[in-house]
């Protein structure tokens, strides 16, 4: 058969990175990123890329920890490059803190960052309204830059980009061999997928060059995660809730837990609100599915869903969806092959 024609829909940190995947994996594939919005109006512009795991109840705990291990062996060696400010990846250390001490004190990814520790009573002395922490050294994605260099890699190696909003996987039949959805909240009409919901996130992004360090609630609700240009403070997770309009009332409600954290903060200048919907469920869903139409079919692959988590495991689940759309070209061209006989 000619050069396999793969469609990938949506743009954000997954479809990229899976768009990418696939074309180092299957160079003669024809891949195409097919999508109503690019960066910086995406989800993963709003999310503070922070390589700090998210669980997944559904997913098995080894599978989750390749899809970490990978990203964050991919993203390490990016940050040891020359093109580490270009990608907006950097190396930050600091700490997670506990007002309880958690039933699991080592977590499953506490062996992939760097210098994972308990915190001491000094470094304690900071948080006085929690009894226990833990420090060490992550990675962290600079959204919009991140996304922007990813473009550029796929522009590079010959990967076409169209704004184009997909209404129905189905409408690509004519054009494209397999599909893969990469869809995030979308995928909820896209594929009505009610097992997918909108965790909505609003954070601001401040201007507070002297803050170094990440500090995060061990809740997970409050977080202060500092970038290249700006400090991420967060958050919300509103289940259900598809506004996208920032509320006063929670600006000032994140402004204040942050402070609690880090007092300093009341000097930040400069403050932007954003608001994100999550595309959450128990577990991300990345599969192979042949959708068929009155004998037509079309291999697709689905790889969404990753909630809060995405920056944590974008690598590992396009590398995986990659091997998916090999194995359906490879049944492709299987099937085309016996067709010839």
């Amino acid at each position: 058969m000619a050069a396999p024609k793969v469609a990938v829909v949506g743009a954000g940190v997954v479809g990229l990175s899976t768009a990418l995947c696939v074309a180092e994996t299957c160079p003669s594939c024809s891949v195409t990123v097919l999508s109503d919005q690019f960066s910086p109006n995406t989800t993963s512009d709003v999310a503070a890329g922070m390589l700090i795991p998210h669980t997944y109840p559904g997913t098995p705990i080894h599978v989750q920890k390749q899809w970490f291990k990978e990203t964050f062996t991919y993203l390490f060696a990016i940050s040891n490059s020359a093109e580490a400010s270009e990608a907006g990846i950097h190396l930050v250390s600091g700490w997670q803190v506990f007002k309880n001490t958690p039933k699991e004190e080592l977590p499953f990814w506490s062996d992939i960052v760097l210098g994972f520790r308990p915190m001491s009573k000094a470094e304690l002395q900071k948080f006085p309204h929690h009894q226990f922490g833990q420090a060490f050294t992550t990675l962290k994605c600079d959204c919009p830059p991140y996304l922007l260099w990813l473009e550029k890699r796929l522009k590079a190696i010959g990967v076409q980009m169209y704004t184009r909003k997909v209404a129905d996987l189905w409408e690509l039949n004519s054009e494209y061999n397999v599909v893969v959805n990469c869809a995030g909240i979308g995928a909820h009409q896209l594929v009505g997928d009610e097992k997918l919901f909108p965790v909505r996130g609003q954070v601001l992004k401040v201007h507070a060059p002297w803050v170094k360090n990440f500090i995060r609630d061990g809740d997970g609700l409050t977080y202060i995660y500092p970038g290249i240009h700006s400090v991420t403070l967060g958050g919300t997770r509103e289940k259900e809730s598809w506004s996208l309009s920032p509320d006063p009332g929670t600006t000032k409600d994140i402004f204040d837990r942050c402070c609690s954290l880090e007092p300093s903060l009341r000097g930040a200048q400069d403050i932007k609100v954003k608001v994100g919907l999550r595309p959450s469920r128990q577990c991300v869903r990345l599969q192979r599915e042949v959708l068929s139409q009155g004998g037509v079919k079309l291999p697709v692959v689905h790889n969404y869903g990753h909630g809060a988590g995405g920056f944590s495991v974008h690598r590992g689940t396009a590398k995986e969806a990659a091997h998916l759309v090999g194995e359906c070209i490879a049944a492709l061209q299987g099937s085309s092959s016996r067709a010839k006989l």
